[in-house]
């Protein structure tokens, strides 16, 4: 097979794994916490849940990615998929808190262990095949693309499912009564996310080969990891515009939180019921995820139109954060204007992170050696949920409103402005190489000894 060949089989199966991946998380989100109401759990016990998984993947987040460097892409993303299977389990059959608490620890787990391993292959296999120079923000593009398009049509179908199969009482009793009440037509899209998780691990072990890696001993990879951590903790202080990328993704957190805690509400108090919001939720949700999709199609478009990368980043997360402000401005006011522009708001959000994320990545793969690629990705991914973190506890301080929004809107501003000096450099640090006067890179360049395609020895989004 051509060089040309073999990347555009390598980019198909990134985009296949990605909407694979996603597409259970998606089914998960509109459902899950009104499972948990069902099930008898109050609100604080609901947000020990989702503490429990957000500090479980914060804490595995840099030692998983370590892990990924050190025994390769493809078990690592295996195991993932296991463990979010067991999880998706566990929460759609769990009636005890104690159930809940084990899954949603399994599922941050999954989610520390998949934050970068396969965009890791991805740019592992085409450096392999085409050599350091090969273009990859088409393939990142179209990956996040099918990210966004897989949680689209999960949360939709996760949020419609449960609302159809309880129209029908009779059948709804019927399957509770079959069950002994473990499965309610609230856990039945967590099931349907399990045997998607199945399919996800049968598809990554069967269609994403790696090249062969020398054997290594458990003694090896726990002596391998740390040194990897610490490479990837080094990442951001030493090299200038890979710290962007971390502030970067950091501030695209505190915007995603602000949307997840704000908007169910918004589309309760729109529709008056919490039933009927929960369903305009999930359709805002996909159309959001859609936008985002869209934004990332045409994120290689946007840095040709704004004359590179980093420009690029600017525009787009500029956009996003006018997004946040309008859907602020718009908050106590109701009208079909104020809900035009609040739509408004929200689609620029999403495209301008959609657009974003491909070109922030692009960047970041330039500037960071295979051995820590992973590593890397696992960096950023926790920027933004520490950051989302924080921010989601801002936001659920302050009062009803608009402040809620301009403070996110707030946060991805000064993400954007980060860029505004990369708009004064040369367009060589666009191409991957150091800006004059930057410190060097915490690891080795991605043209380096440790790239497969080099002369020499041989040696990773979307928040759902």
């Amino acid at each position: 097979m051509s060089a040309a060949g073999a990347a555009r089989t390598a980019r198909r199966r990134y985009v296949t794994v990605s909407a694979l991946f996603w597409l259970p998380a998606g089914l998960a989100i509109a459902p899950t916490v009104l499972l948990f109401t069902e099930r008898g759990m109050a609100l604080a016990a609901i947000a020990g849940f989702f503490a429990a998984h957000s500090l479980t993947a914060a804490v595995l987040e840099l030692p998983t990615g370590g892990l990924s460097d050190v025994v390769g892409r493809r078990v690592v993303l295996a195991a993932a998929g296991v463990l979010n299977l067991a999880a998706l389990t566990f929460l759609a059959l769990g009636t005890t808190a104690w159930a809940f608490t084990g899954g949603m620890v399994l599922m941050g787990a999954g989610r520390a262990l998949s934050s970068g391993p396969a965009e890791a292959w991805y740019v592992d296999t085409v450096h392999a095949c085409a050599g350091p120079d090969a273009e990859l923000r088409t393939g990142l593009a179209r990956g996040e693309s099918a990210t966004s398009a897989a949680l689209a049509a999960g949360v939709l179908l996760g949020g419609l499912l449960p609302w159809l199969l309880g129209l029908d009482a009779a059948l709804a009793s019927r399957l509770e009564a079959a069950t002994s009440g473990l499965v309610v037509p609230l856990s039945v899209p967590l099931l349907l996310g399990a045997v998607g998780e199945l399919g996800f691990v049968l598809y990554v072990l069967a269609a994403l080969r790696e090249p062969p890696r020398a054997a290594v001993t458990a003694r090896e990879v726990l002596r391998g990891v740390p040194v990897t951590v610490v490479s990837g903790l080094r990442l951001g202080g030493r090299d200038a515009l890979v710290r962007r990328v971390l502030l970067s993704a950091g501030a695209a957190g505190g915007a995603l939180v602000t949307i997840e805690l704000l908007a169910p509400g918004r589309a309760a108090s729109m529709t008056g019921a919490a039933e009927s919001g929960t369903v305009l939720f999930a359709l805002v949700a996909c159309a959001g995820f859609v936008c985002s999709a869209l934004g990332s199609h045409l994120a290689p478009v946007t840095a040709r139109v704004a004359g590179g990368g980093e420009r690029a980043i600017l525009l787009s997360l500029g956009a996003g954060a006018g997004g946040l402000l309008l859907l602020g401005a718009t908050a106590a006011f109701t009208g079909a204007l104020a809900a035009v522009l609040a739509a408004t708001g929200y689609a620029l959000v999403y495209l301008g992170l959609g657009a974003a994320g491909p070109n922030e990545n692009d960047l970041l793969h330039r500037r960071v050696a295979s051995d820590a690629r992973a590593t890397a990705l696992s960096v950023q991914s926790l920027a933004l949920q520490a950051a989302g973190a924080l921010t989601g506890l801002l936001v659920g301080a302050l009062r009803p409103g608009a402040a809620p929004w301009l403070l996110g809107g707030a946060v991805l501003l000064a993400g954007a402005l980060l860029w505004a000096g990369g708009t004064r450099r040369a367009v060589g640090a666009d191409a991957g190489a150091p800006p004059a006067g930057s410190a060097p890179s915490a690891v080795p360049d991605a043209r380096g000894a440790d790239d497969p395609a080099a002369p020499g020895p041989h040696p990773v989004g979307p928040v759902a």
